[in-house]
This record gives C-alpha cells, structure tokens and sequence, in this order.
C-alpha cells in the first residue's frame, strides 16, 4: 500500500510541473507577442502623394504652318532638331508671289504718275479759274481729281506691302525656340490655306514644361497655390526636383470611378536633365511641418465605433484609450489629446476590445 501511495504523489507531482510549466511558456509567448513603443516628441512633415504627368506650358507648344498655299520646295526642320526662334525651316515657291509683287510696283508707278498729273492740272485749272477763264464747276472737278488720284496712289501703296507680305509668308520660320517634336509635310506637297494654316512642324520649348499632377478628392482641400512639391520620374529616380503649385483645377477628372482633381506644378529646376512631355511623375506636395509634437506609429492608431484610438498594456491584453490625432506623414502620426510624453502604447501583437 506504501509503495502504491508514493507512485501516486510521483506521478502527480509530475503532472502538476508539467502544468505550471505550461502556463508559464504560454505567458511568456504572449508576454513576446505584444510590441510596445512610449509616446515620444518628433518633427513631423505631412505631404499628400499624387501621380502626375509631365506636360507643356501654354505657349511652350506652337504647330507651325502657313497662312498661304503653295508648293513645299525645301524643308529645313527634322524630328529631333532643335531650332531658335526666327529660323527657317521651310520654304514655298515663290514664282507666282513675286509676279504679283513686280504688278503691284508697277501699278504704284502708275498711280504716282496720276497723282503728279492731277496736282499739274488743278494748278492749270486754278489759274484759268482766276483769270475767269473756266467756270467754278471746271475749277472743283480738277480738285477732285487730285483726291482720286491719292486715293490710287494709297490703294497701289497698300497691294504693294501686301504684295511684299505675302512674299514673306512664303518663308517659313520658327516663332519660338524649342526641339521639333513632328514633321507633318514634306518637300515638293502642295499646301492649301483656304480654310485653315496647314501645320508643318510642331516645336516644343522643353525649358517650359509643367506637371499635372492627378490629386484625390479626399486630399485637394488641403492643396494651396504657392505649396512647394517635389517629383521624380522613372528616367532620373535619383533626382528630386523642386517645384511650386500654380493651380487648381476646379472640375474634376473621374476615371474608373475615381474622382481626382488636376493641380499644376512649375518646375523650380531641371538640374541639367531633360524632362519631355508625357513623362510619369511621382508627386509629394508638402503640406507643411509640425515640430516637437507628441506622436506615434501610425500602425498604431485603430478605429472603433467610438472613434479612434489607442491600445496601452494591460497583462496580457491591450486595453483601448480614446486619442485625438492631427497631422501624420508617411511613418507618424500626430497626437493632439488622450496621451502623455512618455506614455506605453502597444503596436502590435494585440487587437483589444473596440470602444
């Protein structure tokens, strides 16, 4: 009987250690699981991230054509080529323009010859006229003679300079300079301008190019005109550039049901790269910094039906405390009430009871 009642006390010792030892691993696996971090002060810097596009500011695009029609005899401008403003990069034949400007010389020559001949006559009518010689009705035509006759010489004047203009037009230049981004003719085709100028080249000013960047709906209203931004592009992902917010578009563009509004940022610096239109912009427009506030990892911020909140120890659970928050950026989030300097709050590990 002795030896029976010693095996039964070994056997639930042995049962009684195994359970301690149990809940002691099972709390320390829980104790490892919850990640805390105190409540600290930190500089924080909130921006909003938007796609963008790079694009060509108004009047860095210009379609050349021309504003007479004609046959294309050379063509100056390739695709890529770049070209100062007043360069010339096409040219028209030009027969049929300097007959027309030779005719109208020639008309003006003619109307200065009239114009004399009338002064002549209306200084031999007034003699005449004072000697009674000819009647006052005589007299009056011959002034009205010289009025016709500088009515003429302007007319023949005025075909002349538009003789000459025309002439002009047959050479085509550059307004603005800039890289030839499309070619849209070639040497020896026939160009009409009866109804609209027919494009020759398209010349981009690539110093003159903007981002239009595509902000969410949630974000714009705290988007402002003279907000300073930073981009990258995929071409040159070691270089941040600079820029500054110009404006808001007020209508909303709405794709897969997504309702975004276009902000248009001016390039600051190009720092020797060359930006082209069409390019992917990553966006971070800065809304300003925070300093020396209290805040936390933004993981750590849950939502409940009450509002938001944190989670602070408590054994081996979390238990939730309200919190106010403010500005947050990529990592932080700011703290405005509900929690100290100092304060443990859990980051991980535990979901708690909402509130």
């Amino acid at each position: 009987m002795r030896g029976k009642f010693y095996r039964t006390v070994i056997l639930t010792s042995l049962m009684s250690g195994l359970v301690i030892t149990g809940l002691a691993g099972c709390g320390k696996k829980e104790s490892a699981a919850l990640q805390t971090v105190s409540v600290a002060r930190r500089d924080i810097n909130s921006s909003v991230t938007a796609t963008g596009i790079i694009k060509p500011m108004v009047g860095a695009e210009v379609k050349v054509g021309s504003r007479i029609s004609g046959i294309v005899t050379k063509l100056y401008a390739n695709i890529g080529d770049y070209v100062k403003a007043g360069q010339q990069i096409a040219q028209l034949d030009t027969l049929d323009l300097k007959a027309k400007l030779l005719q109208s010389e020639a008309a003006l020559i003619t109307a200065q010859a009239a114009q004399e001949y009338a002064l002549s006559e209306s200084a031999r009518q007034k003699a005449l006229f004072e000697q009674t010689l000819i009647s006052r009705q005589e007299y009056d035509l011959s002034q009205k003679n010289i009025k016709a006759a500088e009515a003429q010489l302007k007319l023949a004047q005025a075909n002349l300079e538009s003789s000459r203009i025309q002439l002009d037009y047959a050479r085509i230049t550059a307004p603005i300079s800039g890289v030839v981004a499309s070619v849209s003719t070639q040497e020896g085709e026939v160009v009409s301008a009866s109804f609209s100028a027919p494009t020759f080249v398209t010349i981009i000013n690539l110093k003159k190019l903007e981002v239009r960047a595509y902000v969410d709906e949630t974000d714009i209203g705290k988007i402002n005109v003279g907000q300073s931004a930073s981009f990258t592009v995929d071409t040159y992902m070691e270089n941040d550039f600079k820029g500054t917010v110009t404006a808001i578009y007020p209508a909303a563009v709405i794709q897969d049901n997504v309702v975004n509004y276009i902000v248009t940022i001016r390039i600051e610096d190009f720092q020797g790269k060359t930006l082209r239109p069409e390019m992917t912009a990553n966006v971070s427009l800065s809304l300003g910094m925070h300093k020396n506030v209290l805040a936390v990892p933004t993981t750590a911020i849950k939502r409940g039906k009450g509002g938001k909140y944190v989670l602070v120890p408590d054994g081996r659970t979390g238990t939730a405390k309200p919190v106010k928050t403010g500005w947050k950026d990529a990592t932080y989030t700011e703290i405005l009430s509900g929690l100290k300097e100092g304060d443990t709050i859990i980051v991980s590990g535990s979901n708690g009871k909402d509130i």
